[in-house]
Parts: structure tokens; C-alpha cells; sequence
């Protein structure tokens, strides 16, 4: 499984993406793929599953399907996102 993280730099809300990230990483030794929404790729993923708001965290099983989407702010609990890493 992997988690993707969509967020926009230089928005009110990319610090506390950025400083869950290294809390992330802190706590449970992983990281977490990161993606720019504006990027091509991300633009194509936006697309594909369909996602809107920012910051989005989205963890996807092998296969692609979404297991579990997270949308906007507050984040969620590196806990309920450590499961699907």
C-alpha cells in the first residue's frame, strides 16, 4: 500500500503539512509520498481520483484502489494514517 499526500506549497496550510510529514517520518520511520496538485502527474492523479480540496491524503492499495481518502484540515491522526503505510 502507499499513501499520497496532495498539498500546494506556499499556502496557509503547507507548514502544517510540512511539519506532519516529519512527524510522520519521526514516529513511524516511513515517509509518505508527497504530490504537487498543479504538477502534470498531479493534475492526472487529481483527475483519476477525483479529489478537489487541499491538503488531500489518499492511501491506495497495490492494485490503485483508494482505501481511505482524508481531505482538508484538520490532518488525521498519524495513527489512522500509519496503518495503510
Amino acid at each position: 500500500m502507499r499513501v499520497v499526500v496532495l498539498y500546494k506549497e506556499a499556502t496557509d496550510y503547507a507548514r502544517q503539512v510540512e511539519d506532519y510529514l516529519v512527524d510522520f517520518k519521526r514516529q513511524t520511520g516511513h515517509d509518505l509520498e508527497t504530490m504537487n496538485p498543479e504538477s502534470p502527474n498531479g493534475i492526472s492523479f487529481c483527475e483519476a481520483y477525483d479529489i478537489l480540496e487541499f491538503p488531500t491524503l489518499v492511501a491506495l492499495s497495490d492494485d490503485g484502489h483508494v482505501q481511505n481518502q482524508w481531505r482538508g484540515v484538520p490532518l488525521p491522526t498519524i495513527s489512522e494514517v500509519s496503518y495503510y503505510v
